[in-house]
């Protein structure tokens, strides 16, 4: 597909189509591919013959074990654009605004550290990714073999303030001070009646870029649509939420899955109205 559009091939699928007539316009810097299926991470983890390969989940579409679930934790459409909807608008944009139905599509390039990552047992991967009072699943008495446990758990939202009671050891197994990843990004992610503010798009990926020797590591591809570049910023802040690690005495251990990931580039790209999507803001300049 990507030679097709730099116009260095004229098929698709075998199929001959023409030239995509974009030949010069365009230049590949980076390719970034995406791989999403049920068991497709194992599938490839044993094709590679990975030190981690055994632990993870035969039935998860994720490397890190666990089903991103897109039904309970992304939002409508409209409300990741400018305009918004009835449950929140981050913006001054109105109805029939040149760019009221853009958004902003963030996109990042995670490598994921999974030799560490499953020399922990199942209980603690599960607290590290959701929550800890209580845990939203124990695992099985083999805490390590095939993800040591289920890979479909609910995305539950409680309120703002559950990942404050995390850190705080209210609740949680033996009172430990922890943070879950989702309840630390649920601080900012949902409007006040719940609904979740952005949309997202995330998948494995293996590769070597931005791999310093080159190898080949898992990575977490994803993109993101919010109605400003400001709520990732502080999406991203709350996900390490370093203020409730320092104020409530998280251990680094215990804080959710920052120990984990290595983020090498995150980039933030205005998406126009569909009407305007192919050459925005040509109009107005023709109209001067």
């Amino acid at each position: 597909v990507l030679a097709y559009l730099v116009g260095e091939r004229r098929t698709l699928g075998g199929r001959v189509v023409g030239s995509s007539g974009l030949r010069g316009l365009l230049r590949v810097t980076s390719r970034r591919l995406m791989f999403q299926q049920v068991g497709l991470p194992r599938k490839v983890a044993d094709l590679h013959r990975l030190a981690f390969a055994g632990r993870v989940n035969p039935q998860s579409p994720m490397w890190m074990g666990f089903a991103d679930q897109q039904v309970t934790g992304s939002g409508p459409a409209a409300i990741a654009t400018f305009a918004g909807n009835a449950s929140a608008v981050l913006t001054s944009a109105k109805p029939r605004d040149y760019f009221d139905n853009g958004s902003i599509m963030h996109l990042s390039h995670v490598i994921e550290d999974l030799g560490q990552f499953y020399a922990e047992p199942y209980a603690d991967r599960v607290q590290c990714m959701f929550r800890s009072n209580p845990p939203a699943a124990q695992g099985n008495a083999d805490q390590f073999t095939d993800g040591g446990g289920p890979a479909f758990l609910q995305n539950t939202f409680r309120n703002p303030g559950d990942a404050a009671l995390n850190a705080s050891g209210t609740d949680t197994p033996a009172g430990a001070h922890r943070l879950g990843h989702l309840t630390a990004l649920q601080r900012s992610s949902r409007a006040p009646d719940s609904t979740p503010l952005h949309v997202r798009a995330d998948g494995a990926g293996l590769d070597t870029m931005d791999v310093p020797d080159r190898s080949l590591q898992p990575k977490l591809q994803f993109a993101m649509f919010v109605p400003t570049a400001d709520l990732f910023a502080t999406l991203r802040r709350d996900q390490a939420s370093l203020d409730l690690v320092d104020e409530l005495g998280v251990a680094p251990g215990h804080a959710g899955i920052e120990r984990f990931i290595t983020t090498t580039r995150r980039q933030n790209f205005l998406v126009p109205p569909r009407r305007h999507r192919a050459f925005p803001l040509v109009e107005l300049a023709a109209a001067r």
